[in-house]
């Protein structure tokens, strides 16, 4: 079927895919991980109507199910990275290719939505998926604030058929530099508190501000109404920080304010591991880069993730490597777990890490990150041990549908297996 469809891509046939349709569908005989529980060895996992309605060995099979046989294989949940831009940034172009940053006002742009932007036939969404990844969560960049996230899956032909969920968080930085509108740390965060106490008062007086009777604020309307979520602790506030004295300064900033802060980053979390911890404040950190980026990063080791889940750390693995993680290679999140267990975390961590962690810090474990019933049917059937380079994902089922329309990549590929006649090789 797939060879079919390149066949037609080749040919110059526009491929519409078809409308995601769900199946009665158990995947059998496979180990199964389902994260929220021990592995269960020859396990099934039984999927209608889209979701998961049982997991489990010896289970019954419903009649007119498809069956797919994972005997020898792995089975996990849908891989959920948790940092990127896919279906926000395109392949570069003359136009406007990045829908991923705002112009705000005074580097504050609380309001900004950039999922509303998501492109759902984003050539890149297929290459990644094809890789186990089935959720993502897509985050804009730049300002002080540069705006909220939204939990997406990576699937269906409209942002109303994918999105999980949003918005699940605000962005912002502890880091002074360009993007941020200033050129040091303490004013940055001076800046920060003025936007925190500025939402209060105007949170505790809209009418007198309504009545122009207020006193004037430095920031937007439309951004304080978008910050009362995070001062009312509704909404987490995701802060970009590395070093240990400014991660120090954001969970004394969090226990202030009563904010639901989540560390962003966090290059030298290690050294403060146990104050992260004692304030039960989630890390997202990355495994595949030690060097320093500047100087507020100069104590970046690899096995940063192992020690703070050591500690006690809820950790959610997310790409620091440099290349693309957050785009092209959305799908090296799964390297970023192996690495995270080469460097010391235990396995079970890392599948957490990559799986539930995140559903759970944004608040979507109800929907995706785990093989329970009533969850969403985004399941991936593996070669072997998903964390090893070899291994393939052979199956992969968002809301229990799986894409077999070709990828981009795949055209490419089958396109150029054949050279033409008149093509001269090199000698």
């Amino acid at each position: 079927m797939r060879r079919t469809l390149l066949l037609l891509a080749l040919a110059g046939i526009v491929l519409s895919h078809p409308p995601a349709v769900a199946q009665s569908l158990a995947i059998t005989g496979g180990t199964v991980y389902p994260v929220s529980g021990p592995a269960i060895p020859k396990g099934t996992v039984l999927i209608v109507d889209g979701r998961i309605t049982a997991v489990g060995p010896d289970l019954p099979i419903p009649a007119g199910a498809t069956v797919v046989d994972a005997t020898g294989k792995w089975v996990t949940p849908g891989l959920f990275n948790a940092q990127t831009s896919l279906g926000l940034t395109e392949v570069g172009s003359g136009g406007n290719a990045n829908e991923t940053s705002a112009d705000g006002q005074d580097q504050v742009a609380a309001s900004f939505q950039p999922w509303l932007a998501y492109n759902p036939r984003s050539v890149l969404i297929p290459s990644n998926r094809d890789y186990g990844v089935t959720t993502v969560a897509v985050w804009p960049d730049g300002n002080l604030v540069a705006g909220q996230g939204a939990v997406i899956d990576l699937g269906g032909a409209t942002l109303a058929e994918a999105l999980v969920q949003a918005p699940v968080g605000m962005f912002g930085r502890l880091e002074g530099n360009g993007s941020a509108g200033v050129g040091a740390r303490g004013e940055l965060i001076g800046k920060l508190k003025e936007l925190l106490d500025d939402t209060r008062v105007f949170m505790k007086n809209r009418s007198a501000y309504d009545a122009a009777k207020l006193r004037a604020f430095a920031f937007r309307r439309v951004d304080l109404e978008a910050m009362i979520p995070v001062v009312t602790g509704r909404l987490p506030l995701v802060l970009a920080v590395d070093q240990a004295a400014d991660i120090l300064t954001a969970l004394e900033l969090a226990r202030s304010y009563q904010l639901k802060l989540v560390l962003y980053g966090a290059a030298e979390g290690w050294m403060v591991a146990p104050q992260i911890a004692a304030a039960r404040v989630p890390v997202m950190a990355g495994a595949m880069n030690n060097v320093p980026r500047s100087f507020t990063s100069l104590g970046s080791r690899q096995d940063n993730p192992a020690l703070l889940r050591r500690a006690g750390v809820q950790v959610v693995l997310i790409g620091n490597a440099g290349g693309d993680e957050e785009l092209f290679n959305v799908r090296n999140i799964r390297f970023e777990a192996g690495n995270a267990v080469g460097y010391g975390m235990t396995w079970d961590d890392a599948l957490a890490a990559v799986t539930q962690a995140p559903a759970s810090v944004f608040g979507v474990s109800d929907r995706v990150g785990t093989l329970q019933a009533g969850r969403e049917g985004n399941v991936v059937v593996w070669s072997g041990d998903p964390f090893e380079f070899a291994t393939r994902a052979e199956h992969v089922y968002v809301r229990g549908v799986e894409d077999t329309a070709p990828s981009r990549q795949e055209i490419l590929t089958e396109r150029y297996k054949t050279l033409p006649p008149s093509y001269d090789t090199p000698r």
